[in-house]
């Protein structure tokens, strides 16, 4: 069992968010989060991640209503990387990435070994161990992207909820990143605006429009021309990569 979704219904300023949304993935499964702005996908993992309380349904991890955890328990287990994650405080990246040490050490402290080498090994997979020592103003957006994903690596966390990483990213560095994320062995859910990198990295899409699920599958099954055109009002053309078998979205300018 992992973290799944059971009808959430959330209102927020007077407005439906999230409208009876149902996600049940399998451990270790990436699920792509869709939909255009405003469709409710930063909504679904604000309250998969704890912080908000739904009006209706529930979020449970393996099968326990996170209703009743302390902050403390959900952090050792989720680890969030939200889109505009920033510092006030002028730190340097590897002081970024041992925040996510934190959900670990109890009154007494933790384990220094072992939370150095979580560090380390954060740093290397994100590509920053050479920027370890650089402050943090000085990054470029990448960059920061980068580090506070690594500060999740280093939280290691059996469910992971990103939203939007690949923001600010080359194509490099959003390949490299996908590959990385949906390589460890944890249960994820990632928000993206990207059909084609959706469909080339995750597992099942979730498909949202004005807070409701459109569709739940495969991207074979769900990335449909008639979808596009439905869900995000443009056209498109959707074919098939020859080497691994996914669908490749193509889209047609004009009404």
């Amino acid at each position: 069992m992992t973290l799944r979704a059971e009808e959430l219904r959330w209102t927020r300023g007077g407005n439906l968010v999230l409208d009876g949304v149902t996600v049940a993935p399998e451990p270790g499964e990436t699920i792509g989060v869709l939909g255009p702005n405003g469709s409710g996908k930063s909504s679904l993992l604000r309250l998969l991640s704890g912080v908000g309380t739904p009006d209706g349904g529930r979020v449970l991890l393996d099968g326990d209503d996170i209703a009743g955890w302390r902050r403390g328990r959900i952090a050792r287990r989720i680890a969030v990387v939200d889109q505009h994650a920033d510092t006030e405080v002028d730190i340097t990246v590897e002081d970024v990435v041992a925040l996510g040490r934190i959900p670990h050490r109890g009154v007494f402290g933790g384990d220094a070994a072992a939370d150095a080498e979580a560090v380390r090994r954060a740093l290397k997979h994100t590509a920053m161990a050479d920027k370890a020592g650089n402050r943090w103003h000085t990054l470029s957006g990448g960059e920061r992207q980068r580090t506070q994903i690594a500060r999740a690596l280093a939280q290691e966390p059996r469910e992971l909820l990103l939203d939007e990483p690949t923001n600010h990213l080359d194509i490099r560095h959003q390949l490299d990143l996908l590959a990385l994320v949906t390589a460890l062995p944890v249960t994820c859910y990632i928000a993206l605006h990207d059909l084609n990198l959706a469909a080339m990295f995750c597992d099942r899409l979730l498909i949202l429009d004005r807070g409701r699920i459109v569709a739940f599958g495969a991207p074979a099954a769900v990335i449909t021309a008639e979808l596009v055109e439905r869900v995000y009002r443009v056209r498109a053309r959707i074919g098939t990569d020859c080497e691994h078998g996914h669908p490749v979205v193509s889209f047609r300018p004009g009404p």
